[in-house]
């Protein structure tokens, strides 16, 4: 079967599952409202108004990580997997068109959100909100990329664990958690972190190793070695 056809089916299957529908609806309502509630209480030394506009990234990320988890962890359960590799039997075009079927709906939620979060911030902040049209346009595509690259690290993930269980149970703590640890342990080593990278593209200033872009940069290279790794899982794996 031809590429186009099988992420055909994925996108289906995506559409027609409530829980994943919602998955996304949530990663917009949880961005823009935690968003709010920062501006809402915005000020002081540190402020950021850049940060404190995309500040519920951080809450819309567990969203958009439970939408990769339960999309791919779908096809572990009840024999699902068995069904769609006698209809797809090369696993690696499967997997593939598994990837895009999960990065391309999170994109666009993802663009959509920093934009209704980059208003509705601003709206809040007021006249704190002193961004430059490069910091806007940064903020609203560093907010889909960032909501992206974390959805496909947990898509390579849950299909290495092979249980949406196992994999939240060691993404979220670590994302609320150990990524807060480690950052108080060494600068050094939490700029390695994929969400500590990742969101450098949300801040005005930074005082670590990696800019914006190399920031998404490092991210991208997380997401890349768990969806290398899953689709290794997948080839070599009994269904």
């Amino acid at each position: 079967m031809e590429f186009t056809p099988v992420l055909r089916s994925e996108l289906l299957k995506i559409r027609t599952l409530r829980s994943l529908v919602g998955g996304l609806c949530a990663v917009l309502l949880s961005t823009v409202l935690f968003s709010a509630l920062a501006g809402a209480d915005s000020g002081g030394p540190d402020f950021d108004p850049l940060f404190t506009v995309f500040f519920g990234v951080a809450f819309g990320q567990i969203a958009a990580i439970a939408f990769g988890t339960t999309a791919v962890a779908a096809e572990f359960r009840g024999g699902a997997l068995r069904a769609t590799l006698t209809a797809v039997p090369r696993r690696g075009r499967w997997f593939a068109a598994k990837a895009v079927a999960v990065g391309a709906p999170v994109l666009v939620v993802g663009l959509l959100t920093g934009g209704v979060s980059l208003a509705v911030g601003k709206a809040v902040v007021g006249e704190k909100a002193d961004l430059t049209w490069g910091e806007e346009v940064r903020g609203v595509v560093g907010c889909g990329l960032y909501l992206t690259l974390m959805a496909l690290l947990a898509a390579g993930l849950t299909a290495v664990l092979r249980s949406g269980v196992a994999t939240l149970s060691l993404l979220i703590p670590f994302l609320l958690i150990v990524s807060f640890v480690i950052g108080d342990m060494s600068d050094s080593l939490a700029d390695l972190l994929p969400d500590r990278a990742g969101q450098v593209v949300l801040h005005r200033t930074w005082d670590g190793s990696f800019g914006p872009w190399t920031g998404l940069a490092v991210t991208a290279l997380w997401a890349a070695a768990a969806l290398a790794a899953g689709v290794w899982s997948v080839r070599r794996r009994d269904a």
